[in-house]
């Protein structure tokens, strides 16, 4: 192969794994399943900042998506976000790997980028963690450099960070990557950063540390689970083991996967001491400690002793509901598997004695993670689907106007099933689609466990006989689904006033002034403030030459 197709082999290979996903998902329309929901335009409300009266679960992924629906159409948003999750995931895996050899980098590209993990949030819908998860190989790349004291490399890692910290736990999961790829010396630069790029969420959190304890039963129901004959353990060393058996893909069920896991383990251990070779044996044994430490996190419910350790920290320890859906650490586990298995598949083509026998065996590599799990292309086999709203959402929009109060949705539930997006099972769009804050019920059923919401005014909500007793409690419309399970008690509705009313929605008012309480913007708008200041200044520094400000000398930058 000449040097310019070598050159374009890794992003393409890298387009057409993003494609080979998202094809049946790129026509106009919205991909709505579990908690994925975009809306065609995203409103700038409390809950966006995280100073609702919600944790900020999605902050600022909320806000960013504001932002950018400010300027594109939400459907166009959403594609871009999809597949560029899967084209810098393996882009970036390829980049990252210490070698000379094409055919390693593809291999690496494939090993990170289609795996369980990233099938299993996909089909959940947790977008933020996809990007996360791309954003991870261009982080470890540039705390490497950033450990070399490279010119640029402080810059060049806030960038790689700034999609990944869009929700709490992906700011964790890039926060620890790059840590540990800058090593110790470079802790008085990279904890700072780490800290102003996660204000955002991490300010709100703090201000609101009295309500950020969390059910404890979540800790049994949101447990990684058994993918196949194997325990949870097994199922996480592959990257899968996701608490939420519908979004698993069924070729995670096939019985010799267990099997195939453990190979891939085991070949990945005796690729990293090639790696160890490159980088240094400091960087490799951080990054593969913080990898085993993603599989102890993501299996702790699940181990002699972790589910008591659980139930007590989201007991006693606030903010420790991160800890209930726990497989989602083991996306630190995900770098070392895929640059440890592609550096062995070097090392044993290495032994071939025939071109034919390498280029076979390179090639059988980069086809394993596909021909494994074949049921993540193309939207997961029909899995995810598009959907349009209805004009009722954007009439409802328009009716809300300027009178105040929040949003009730009934029926009271967090998630529904309409026939407009084929019954999937989708998070309640209203707080995403509606310009004013939107209050849903956020308990979860999760099999035969009830896991309590966190939002205090539910239970004021469903303490309530009237519409006016709602209006007391801050309600200044209530917005009633159809064609979703769930009861609408009708004494709700009986003092309300009907504003508007179609096939999917009707929306009541409610009589008298509510009782708003005051939201004081500052503290989230500071933190906000902060962290888009810091993308500036390395996009600023990216852009500028490389200076040597002792001597007051302006250098050209670096040869490669």
């Amino acid at each position: 192969m000449d040097a310019p197709g070598r050159r374009l082999a890794l992003p393409a290979l890298s387009a057409a794994l993003a494609f080979a996903v998202c094809a049946p998902l790129l026509g106009r329309g919205f991909v709505l399943s579990y908690d994925m929901v975009f809306a065609p335009r995203q409103y700038f409300v409390p809950d966006a900042f995280g100073i609702g009266t919600t944790l900020p679960r999605s902050v600022p992924a909320d806000a960013a998506v504001a932002l950018a629906t400010t300027v594109l159409p939400g459907d166009i948003v959403q594609k871009t976000v999809l597949l560029l999750a899967f084209f810098f995931a393996a882009l970036g895996a390829g980049r990252l790997v210490p070698t000379e050899h094409l055919g390693t980098r593809l291999v690496a590209a494939t090993a990170y980028a289609w795996t369980p993990y990233l099938a299993e949030r996909l089909f959940i819908g947790h977008w933020p963690l996809l990007l996360t998860y791309a954003c991870l190989p261009w982080i470890a790349r540039a705390g490497l450099a950033a450990r070399e004291r490279e010119p640029g490399a402080l810059p060049r890692l806030v960038l790689a960070c700034a999609p990944a910290v869009l929700t709490p736990p992906g700011g964790l999961l890039a926060a620890a990557v790059m840590v540990v790829a800058a090593g110790s010396r470079r802790l008085w630069q990279t904890v700072p950063l780490a800290i102003a790029l996660n204000l955002p969420w991490l300010v709100p959190t703090f201000l609101n540390a009295g309500g950020t304890f969390s059910d404890p039963d979540g800790v049994t129901a949101f447990g990684a689970r058994a993918e196949s004959w194997g325990p949870a353990l097994l199922s996480v060393l592959g990257l899968g083991g996701i608490w939420n058996a519908e979004t698993v893909p069924g070729s995670r069920a096939v019985p010799l996967v267990p099997v195939l896991t453990l190979v891939v383990v085991a070949v990945a251990l005796a690729g990293l001491r090639p790696l160890a070779q490159r980088w240094g044996k400091a960087p490799v044994r951080s990054l593969t400690a913080l990898g085993v430490l993603g599989v102890l996190l993501a299996s702790l419910a699940t181990l002699p002793g972790g589910h008591a350790v659980l139930v007590a920290a989201t007991q006693h320890v606030p903010g420790a509901g991160l800890l209930r859906d726990a497989q989602k650490w083991v996306a630190w586990w995900g770098l070392p598997l895929a640059l440890g298995f592609a550096l062995a598949v070097e090392a044993a083509a290495a032994k071939l004695t025939t071109g034919r026998g390498r280029v076979a065996l390179v090639t059988a590599a980069v086809a394993f993670p596909l021909l494994t799990m074949p049921d993540l292309a193309w939207g997961g086999w029909g899995r995810l689907g598009t959907a349009q709203y209805p004009p009722d959402w954007a009439a409802v929009s328009g009716e809300l106007g300027d009178r105040p109060g929040d949003v009730l949705v009934l029926p009271l539930s967090a998630f529904r099933g309409f026939a407009w997006n084929a019954d999937r099972t989708q998070l309640d769009p209203a707080p995403r689609v509606l310009p004013k804050p939107v209050l849903v019920d956020d308990t979860l059923q999760v099999g035969a466990e009830r896991i309590a919401g966190e939002d205090p005014r539910i239970g004021d909500v469903r303490a309530a006989t009237s519409a006016r007793e709602l209006t007391a409690a801050g309600i200044g419309w209530i917005l009633v689904e159809h064609g979703t399970p769930g009861y609408v008690d009708p004494r709700l509705l009986a003092d309300a006033t009907p504003v508007w009313s179609g096939d999917w929605l009707t929306l009541y008012r409610t009589p008298g002034v509510p009782a708003v309480k005051a939201i004081s913007w500052t503290p989230a708008l500071l933190a906000n403030g902060v962290a888009l200041a810091l993308l500036c200044v390395a996009v600023l520094c990216r852009m500028l030459p490389m200076r040597t400000l002792g001597r007051g000398r302006i250098l050209p930058p670096r040869k490669e």
